[in-house]
């Protein structure tokens, strides 16, 4: 069971660690830790390039959180293949549930402490997204739906993903996921939550930065 666990890990983290953030937005000749929040995650990549280059910096932002969500998936989608296939070759049944929550656990350490980045990296919303819709696609569309309707209401990404973060665990445990889902939701919300401790503050202060809404046409 050991090395089917460190194989997922290892994969797990270096799926996360790609910083898709960093990397698109040096296409636009940006350094995005130099910028806005200074964070390499797919709000302040939007933010920064839609500010500098409108509507093609905006769908920038768009790709780096598809791209930070498809490695959270990606993390439990390699687990489970590697869970089949080590039981398939007859070297023993391993959980496909560990090996699966093994996989995002790293991919979001991975994207929040990248290698590449010098352990620096986003909060890990986006990558916690992807792998829980594979794990618990009711409980995150729920969240979703949180997400939404908080942004709308009011502006702020940060409190968005706050409350999407205690939404998630608590639709799953609502709905009787599988204990092992519902308490890797619990814990990653923590986990997000407390990468937005500063974000926290501002919020408390009046100083958290909003997304301007369109003006009507």
């Amino acid at each position: 069971m050991l090395l089917p666990l460190l194989i997922a890990a290892v994969i797990g983290y270096l799926l996360g660690a790609l910083p898709f953030g960093w990397l698109i937005a040096r296409k636009f000749g940006i350094n995005i830790f130099e910028h806005g929040s200074k964070n390499p995650g797919a709000t302040n990549v939007k933010r920064v390039l839609g500010e500098k280059f409108g509507a093609k910096g905006k769908r920038a932002g768009d790709l780096a959180f598809f791209l930070d969500a498809l490695k959270g998936a990606a993390a439990v989608g390699v687990a489970k293949v590697v869970a089949a296939k080590w039981t398939s070759n007859g070297s023993g049944d391993v959980s496909v549930e560990a090996l699966a929550i093994t996989g995002l656990v790293f991919a979001l350490i991975g994207h929040s402490f990248s290698c590449w980045t010098r352990f620096k990296g986003g909060k890990g919303v986006a990558t916690s997204a992807g792998g829980l819709f594979v794990l618990l696609p009711m409980p995150t569309l729920l969240a979703l739906v949180a997400w939404v309707t908080v942004f709308q209401v009011s502006r702020y990404v940060s409190l968005a993903s706050i409350v999407a973060s205690i939404a998630l665990p608590a639709a799953a445990w609502l709905l009787d996921a599988p204990t092992a889902f519902a308490v890797l939701a619990s814990i990653l919300g923590v986990f997000v939550i407390a990468r937005h401790k500063s974000n926290i503050g501002r919020l408390l202060n009046g100083t958290e930065n909003k997304f301007a809404k369109k003006p009507a046409a």
